[in-house]
């Protein structure tokens, strides 16, 4: 069968040097039964950003489990930045993810995931069906970093303080490189604090890195703060500023 998707062509708003992509998928979101897999390879010293063209969607099922399948692998000196937009699992859906990130050293790799759970704006919550979302990454044999989420869709999952506590987005940010120093750690926290955000939000220092979480109710409060914490450690790393997605606008 062939795949719902298509990678536009490349962009580079930013020169030469970094390469952006836009994943499409044609068929809008995925069922119960559906099966994606994606292989993404940067060779050596290259500089990709990789998005999606819209937000994702998982629909309700009947049972059947939905699975999307990430492999990725980044060579010495290269940088992927992996930033896809929203996730939105309606009432009722049945879905995984699996996210694999092999890192050469020297390499680097910065990934956000946000997800909605329920469509909102219908007053529709996440009340049946089932969340999972593993995520690791490695180099050379060693594990930097292994995520296991899952939520079942009911009521106390959703309102529990251990579960959603009522709020129906999370988000979570990851960048492995290099150690970081306490600096950077409290500048990254700054970001959030100076803040009047509605959410809760964490940052935790990895042995090669951070990971930054954020549970609320607005996806544009997340992503805009991800984007301040992205655009940190691209000055802090390479001394450049972003060049936010066309297609984010």
């Amino acid at each position: 069968m062939r795949s719902p998707l298509k990678v536009q062509r490349s962009f580079y708003p930013e020169g030469p040097a970094v390469c952006h992509n836009i994943v499409l998928h044609t068929a809008g979101g995925i069922v119960g039964g559906d099966r994606l897999e994606q292989n993404i390879h940067l060779q050596a010293d290259s500089h990709a950003l990789i998005t999606t063209a819209a937000a994702g969607k998982v629909y309700r099922s009947k049972g059947q489990e939905a699975r999307h399948t990430i492999e990725i692998k980044v060579e010495s000196g290269a940088c992927l930045e992996w930033l896809p937009q929203e996730t939105i699992i309606f009432n009722g859906a049945v879905y995984r993810q699996d996210l694999r990130v092999e890192l050469a050293p020297g390499a680097s790799w910065l990934g956000w995931e946000i997800t909605r759970f329920g469509r909102t704006a219908r007053g529709e919550q996440f009340l049946q069906g089932n969340w999972r979302s593993h995520s690791e990454v490695w180099q050379q044999g060693y594990p930097l970093w292994i995520e296991r989420q899952w939520l079942p869709g009911s009521e106390t999952s959703f309102n529990s303080p251990h579960g959603l506590a009522g709020e129906p987005i999370v988000g979570m940010l990851c960048w492995l490189s290099q150690p970081i120093t306490s600096d950077l750690l409290e500048q990254v926290k700054k970001l959030w604090n100076a803040k009047e955000n509605q959410g809760e939000a964490g940052v935790t220092q990895l042995i090669a890195g951070l990971l930054c979480r954020y549970r609320g109710t607005s996806t544009s409060e997340v992503r805009n703060w991800f984007t301040e914490v992205w655009q940190l450690l691209r000055l802090s790393s390479s001394g450049c500023s972003v060049k936010k997605p066309r297609v984010w606008i």
